[in-house]
C-alpha cells in the first residue's frame, strides 16, 4: 500500500481561503477505524458550498472535502468490515468535520459505512450518492401516505428542482412506484430528459413565483421539494387533503412564506428530510431499494464523470444552477 496519496485540500489561513490538489502522507488521515481506497466520489450542492469558501460548515482547517465516497476496504480495526469489502459512505458530516471523499484514501469511523449492495457498482453508488439517497428518502416519505398512514392511494406527485441531482432521481423513483409525476424546472432544455426519467408533465418554475395563495387549487397527493423558499410555499398551498410534502432543499431560500390553513383544513403533512443523521438500519433499507427503483441505464445519460482537477474548475456551476443530472468524481483519473 502506498504511503502517499492525492487529495483536494481546503485551507483558510489568515482569512485566505484556498483549494488545491496535494500529495499527502498517510498520517494526514489519522482518525477512524476503517481505511478505504476510494474509487469514486460525487458533487452535491453542499460540496460546492464547502469548496467555495467552507460554506460555514467547515470549522477546522486544513480539511479534505467530499461528503460521499465509494471504494474498497484496505485495513479495518472493526469486525464489521474486512479487507476488500466494498463500501459506501454518504453524509455523516464527512468532508465537514471529518476528512472526506475527494481523496484517493479515506479513514473513517465504522458507523459511517455500509457495505455496498452487490447488485450495483461503486460508480453507480456515486451516481446515487447523497443526492440519490435523499431522493429515495423523499420518495419513501410520499409512499408513507399509503404504507404507514394507511391513507388513500397516491396518484399525482410534484417534484420541484426536477433537473437537479435530487430531483431527477426522485422523478425516476416516484415513477417506478407507479405515481404520475409532474416535474418543475427552470431549464426548458431538460424537458426531454425528464420525460425519459418518467415525468408525465413539465411545469416551468416561473409558474411558482409570486405570492402563494392561502389555499390554492388542490392538485397534488404528494410533493418532493428540493428548492425551498417560495416554490415550497406554492406547493404546500396546492397539496390535497392528507397529502405529504417532503422538503429537503433550500437553494431557493430558507424562509417559508406560508400559513396554517393547508395544515389544519387539509391535514397536509410537511415532512422534513435529513440525509445525515439517518440510522444504519434505515440507510441499509434505503440502499436495498435502489435495485427496484433506479434504472442506471437511463441515469447514465445524465452522468458526467470528471477528475479532481476538473472538479475544482466546475464546482461553481452547481451554485449557479448550471448543472443538470449527476457529477461523479473519479479520484484516480
Amino acid at each position: 500500500m502506498a504511503d502517499k496519496f492525492k487529495a483536494i485540500v481546503i485551507d483558510n489561513q489568515s482569512e485566505k481561503f484556498t483549494r488545491e490538489i496535494k500529495e499527502l502522507d498517510l498520517n494526514f488521515i489519522d482518525q477512524g477505524d476503517v481505511l478505504v481506497k476510494v474509487d469514486y466520489s460525487d458533487l452535491n450542492y453542499k460540496d460546492a458550498l464547502i469548496l467555495n469558501d467552507g460554506g460555514k460548515l467547515v470549522k477546522e482547517f486544513p480539511r479534505i472535502p467530499g461528503i460521499d465516497f465509494s471504494g474498497k476496504v484496505l485495513e479495518s480495526n472493526s469486525n464489521e468490515f474486512k479487507k476488500d469489502d466494498e463500501v459506501v459512505l454518504t453524509g455523516c458530516r464527512v468532508g465537514e468535520i471529518y476528512h472526506g471523499g475527494y481523496s484517493q484514501l479515506a479513514k473513517v469511523k465504522k458507523e459511517f459505512l455500509i457495505k455496498k449492495p452487490t447488485n450495483i457498482s461503486n460508480k453507480e453508488a456515486m451516481v446515487m450518492g447523497t443526492a440519490g439517497f435523499t431522493a429515495l428518502l423523499c420518495a419513501l416519505a410520499i409512499n408513507a401516505r399509503e404504507a404507514l398512514l394507511l391513507g388513500e392511494k397516491v396518484n399525482d406527485v410534484l417534484v420541484t428542482g426536477a433537473s437537479g441531482g435530487v430531483g431527477s432521481v426522485a422523478v425516476m423513483a416516484l415513477t417506478k412506484m407507479g405515481y404520475n409525476v409532474t416535474a418543475v424546472t427552470g431549464k426548458p432544455e431538460s424537458s426531454e430528459m425528464l420525460k425519459k426519467l418518467g415525468a408525465k408533465n413539465i411545469i416551468n418554475r416561473l409558474d411558482f413565483e409570486g405570492e402563494p395563495k392561502l389555499l390554492g387549487k388542490a392538485i397534488w397527493d404528494g410533493v418532493v421539494d428540493t428548492v425551498g423558499g417560495n416554490i415550497l410555499a406554492h406547493a404546500i398551498s396546492q397539496t390535497k387533503h392528507s397529502g405529504i410534502v417532503a422538503a429537503c432543499g433550500n437553494a431557493g431560500g430558507v424562509k417559508l412564506n406560508t400559513n396554517v390553513m393547508p395544515f389544519i383544513l387539509r391535514g397536509v403533512k410537511l415532512w422534513g428530510v435529513d440525509s445525515i443523521q439517518v440510522s444504519m438500519k434505515r440507510r441499509e433499507f434505503v440502499w436495498s431499494q435502489v435495485e427496484k427503483l433506479i434504472d442506471f441505464k437511463i441515469l447514465e445519460e445524465l452522468v458526467h464523470v470528471i477528475n479532481m482537477d476538473e472538479l475544482i474548475k466546475i464546482y461553481p456551476k452547481i451554485l449557479k444552477g448550471q448543472i443538470s443530472g449527476r457529477v461523479v468524481v473519479d479520484v484516480n483519473k
